[in-house]
Order: structure tokens, then C-alpha cells, then sequence
């Protein structure tokens, strides 16, 4: 049967079958014992971690042991330290009250015996008040009894007496005034002399000007005098024309080679002049040429009024002036006070005030400002009414001048009252550049006004016997009775005259006041 087997041919088919079902049982089988050699792997593994882990554990916790010992033993020891300190600070706290009290029981031992020697010392004034009461009492008696004695003597009733010692109250009181003012006037003038006197010398030496005056020239040179009758013209009506058309008077007269031009106002006599020269150099005079010629020497002296401003304005670096302004400006320069030519005393005044203004630390600029301006009301002085500080600060603040500078032309004369430093220096420097040697003159008959008015002040003051003006009215000394005026009086007359001149005159420069008192004894030997 065997070899019947094994001579029938298994079939294919069949074959492949066995061979997968072999197959599958050996994978089956070769994935078990793969599975079992991992899950032994992983159980080896597993209790490896496990045993790891638990000597780490333990580790970990022989560490925190340790760890929590040293903390405890580091604790102690701080607290230990801490309470150490406390009862150190507890034991100084202990002195310390120990010692305060020990003071406390001393000033309580103190302040009892000071009640004690107070309450003394209450009993010794009550009886020293007693004491002072009695003898109170016994001068008030003495007192009435003394009063009623001397009113006997003396004749005199309560109000004769009283009006005698007011009297000699009140000449006590005077006397101690002049010796007060001596004293203050001298204490001031210590300090303040040396001082304004090296400015003022300063403000001089650092600029000097030409002391020579120009004066405003009035007159026309012509030809022949075959030219007189052309300038009157058929029947004056030449010199009618140009009168009106200038606002001059013409003066023809027997002056050979010449024409006087006269007017208040500096700048239309300015025109009319020109306005002659011209006609006389044309040759053609007659009324329609007149006025022509006349307009336009207005526009020329107009635009010249302005050149000459801004010339100023920037000799004296003044900035930001309106062109008004500067022609007023400009105008000064026909204007001429005491023979000074005004606008020439203006540039003066400008930069001797912005040296002043240096050496007392102020600004500069502003001086200069205030210095040239001050004096602008002269340029328009003869078409408004009033004073010229006035006049000119009315007409800068048209254009929004500072207050300051407004204040330096009103007040540079001492009409108003000061606000601000720079005024008194711009009347100081104006003083300064009126008074120098050949900057001014006036005429004889201003001058002896000036020195008779300067004597009727002084002589009206009660004590004064002679007053004399001397040194070209630049003093004036006084001599007073020397009965009636003692010395400490004589200080304050001096002061009082000094003080009227500033109020009721005018004057360049400065006045001085010398004040006499002689005591002249005359007795005879018979």
C-alpha cells in the first residue's frame, strides 16, 4: 500500500495546502517563543526600573532627611541668636528706663524747690509792691504839692505850662531832625559819590563828542540885488505865493546880497530856503513855478528828514523803528536848543546812557532806545500844545513803544515819577551832554532871569540875610543869621533851597547850594 502511495502522484494543490498549514504552525509557533522571550525581557527590565526606583526612593529620602536636620539645626540656631539680642536690647531698655527715672526723681526734686523759691519770691514782691504803692502814693503827693508850689513861683497857670513844654518839646524834636538828616544826608553821599561819579567819569571818557553846534540857517545869498524886486514880484505877488505856499515869512531889506527866511518850525524854514535857492537858480519866479518847485522840495526834505533818522538809528543801532519815527527823528536835526543841535544831543544822550547802563549791569539796548527818543517831542513841539516829554511820550506810544522808554520821555525832566532804572539815567546823561563846556548857550537877557530868580528863591527863606549867584549861575551861595539859624538848621535850609530851585526852574547841568553861617561877637573896650 506504501509503494501504492508512493507511486500515486500527490497533487499540487494539495500539496501547497500542507505546506501553508506547516507554515502557519511554525509561525505560530516561532511568535510564541518570540512572545515569550520579550515578555521575560520586559518582566527583567521591569523589575530593574522597579529596584532602581526604590533606591532612589530611598535616596532621595536619606537626602530630605538630611536636608530637614541641617534646616532645623540652622533655624535653632537663629532663633537662638534672636533671642539673645532681644534680651539684650531688652536689658539696655531696662538701664535706660532705669536712668530716666533716676532723672525724673531729680527734676521733681528740682521743680520742688523751685516752687519753693517761687512762692518765696511771690511773698517778696507782694511786700516790694506794697512798698512801691505807698511810695506811690507819697510822690503823687508830692507831686501836686510840688506843681502847686511852682505855679506860685512861676505865675503860670496848667495850660501856660503845658504850651511851654510843647514848645521846648517841638524844638528838641527839630533839633534831632537836622542832626538826623546831617547824618542820613552824609551816610548816603559817602556811599553814593565815589560811585555815581566814576560812572558818570566813565560814561564821559568813553564817549566824547564834538563840542561844536550847528545852528539853523535862515538866510539866502543871491546874485544882485536886482533879484529882491523878482522875488517880490508885480505888487508882492511873488512873495505872497511863496509865503503861503511855505508857511515863512520873507524878509527883503536893504542887506545887500541877501534874503532872510523866517519861521518857527525849522523844517518849513528848511523848505522855504531850499525852495529860494532853487527858484533863484532857475530864474523862473512866479506863482504857478512857486508851488511847484515848492511841493517837490517837500518831498525832497521829507526823504531827506527820513535818510537823516535811519543815519541816526544806525549810528546808535537802534532797530525796529518805524519810518515816522525816523523822520521825527530827522527833524531834530533843524532843531537846535540853546545853539545845540538837537538831534546831534540825542545821539549823545543814546550812547552816554548806554554806558551808564553797562556799568550798572542793565540792558544796553534799551538805554540807547530811550536816549535817542527822548527828546522826539521837539520835533513837532511848535504844531502841539504842551511840554515836549509829554508831547513826545503821547507820540510813541502811538506806535507801541515799551513802557519803559515811554516812561524815560516823560519823565527824563522829572515831570512824572520813575518806574524803571532807565529814566534817571536818561536824565542824568541828557544833564551831562546840556552841561559840558561849549555844548550850550543862552542869551543875556534868559541868563541874568536865571540868576535873579535863582536869588528871589534863596533870600525866601526865614534866616537867610544875603544870597548871591556865582560861576555863571552854577551856584548859589547863601548867608544866613547866625542868631536866627544854628547848625544843624542851616543843614536843612540848605537842603530846602536846593530842593525849591528843582521844583521852580529849569537849568542845564546842576546848581550848587553853599549855605554861610558866621558868628561874628563885636564888644567894645571903653
Amino acid at each position: 500500500m506504501n509503494a501504492v502511495l508512493m507511486q500515486t502522484p500527490i497533487p499540487d494543490a494539495l500539496f501547497a495546502a500542507i505546506a501553508f498549514v506547516a507554515g502557519v504552525c511554525l509561525a505560530t509557533i516561532i511568535g510564541q517563543i518570540i512572545s515569550r522571550a520579550k515578555t521575560k525581557t520586559f518582566e527583567q527590565n521591569l523589575q530593574q526600573q522597579i529596584e532602581s526606583a526604590k533606591k532612589e526612593a530611598e535616596n532621595i529620602i536619606k537626602s530630605a532627611q538630611l536636608e530637614a536636620a541641617a534646616e532645623t539645626i540652622k533655624k535653632k540656631e537663629e532663633f537662638t541668636t534672636e533671642v539673645n539680642q532681644t534680651r539684650t536690647k531688652l536689658h539696655e531698655t531696662e538701664l535706660r528706663l532705669t536712668k530716666r527715672e533716676d532723672a525724673i526723681d531729680r527734676q521733681v526734686e528740682t521743680l520742688q524747690q523751685q516752687e519753693k523759691q517761687a512762692k518765696h519770691h511771690e511773698q517778696e514782691l507782694d511786700r516790694k509792691l506794697h512798698n512801691v504803692e505807698l511810695k506811690d502814693k507819697q510822690l503823687s503827693a508830692l507831686m501836686v504839692q510840688q506843681k502847686n508850689q511852682l505855679l506860685k513861683i512861676t505865675a503860670m497857670d496848667i495850660e501856660e505850662a503845658k504850651q511851654l513844654l510843647l514848645k521846648r518839646l517841638e524844638d528838641e524834636c527839630e533839633h534831632e531832625m537836622s542832626i538826623l538828616i546831617q547824618r542820613k544826608t552824609d551816610e548816603a553821599t559817602e556811599t553814593a559819590y565815589e560811585k555815581s561819579r566814576e560812572i558818570i567819569s566813565t560814561a564821559i571818557q568813553r564817549y566824547a563828542a564834538e563840542h561844536t553846534c550847528e545852528v539853523a540857517v535862515s538866510t539866502v545869498e543871491i546874485p544882485n540885488d536886482d533879484m529882491k524886486g523878482r522875488v517880490i514880484g508885480r505888487e508882492g505877488r511873488n512873495i505872497r505865493a511863496f509865503e503861503k505856499a511855505t508857511g515863512v515869512d520873507v524878509i527883503v531889506d536893504d542887506t545887500p546880497g541877501m534874503i532872510v527866511v523866517s519861521g518857527f518850525n525849522p523844517v518849513r524854514r528848511e523848505v522855504a530856503r531850499l525852495s529860494m535857492e532853487r527858484l533863484i537858480q532857475d530864474g523862473r519866479i512866479h506863482p504857478s513855478r512857486i508851488e511847484e518847485l515848492v511841493a517837490q522840495t517837500k518831498k525832497d526834505v521829507n526823504h531827506k528828514l527820513l535818510q537823516i533818522g535811519k543815519d541816526a538809528a544806525v549810528e546808535t543801532n537802534v532797530r525796529g523803528l518805524n519810518n515816522k519815527v525816523l523822520s521825527m527823528l530827522g527833524a531834530l536835526s533843524y532843531r537846535t536848543s540853546y545853539g545845540q543841535n538837537v538831534l546831534r544831543h540825542s545821539i549823545e544822550v543814546a550812547f552816554l546812557t548806554q554806558v551808564m547802563s553797562d556799568e550798572l549791569g542793565l540792558d544796553g539796548s534799551i538805554a540807547r532806545r530811550a536816549g535817542l527818543l527822548h527828546d522826539i517831542g521837539k520835533a513837532i513841539d511848535h504844531d502841539v500844545e504842551g511840554n515836549h516829554p509829554t508831547i513826545g511820550a503821547n507820540y510813541l506810544k502811538r506806535f507801541n513803544e515799551s513802557s519803559i522808554v515811554l516812561n524815560a520821555v516823560a519823565g527824563h525832566h522829572g515831570d512824572i515819577l520813575p518806574d524803571n532804572p532807565y529814566t534817571p539815567l536818561v536824565g542824568a546823561a541828557d544833564a551831562i551832554s546840556a552841561s559840558r563846556p561849549g555844548a550850550r548857550r543862552e542869551t543875556l537877557e534868559r541868563y541874568i532871569k536865571r540868576l535873579e530868580k535863582l536869588e528871589e528863591i534863596a533870600g525866601s527863606f526865614k534866616g537867610v540875610e544875603n544870597a548871591y549867584a556865582i560861576q555863571a549861575g552854577r551856584e548859589i551861595r547863601v548867608i544866613v543869621n547866625a542868631e536866627k539859624v544854628d547848625d544843624d538848621a542851616a543843614v536843612k535850609v540848605a537842603r530846602d533851597i536846593a530842593k525849591k530851585v528843582e521844583d521852580e526852574m529849569t537849568y542845564p547841568g546842576e546848581i550848587q547850594v553853599t549855605l554861610l553861617r558866621e558868628l561874628r561877637c563885636i564888644e567894645y573896650a571903653k
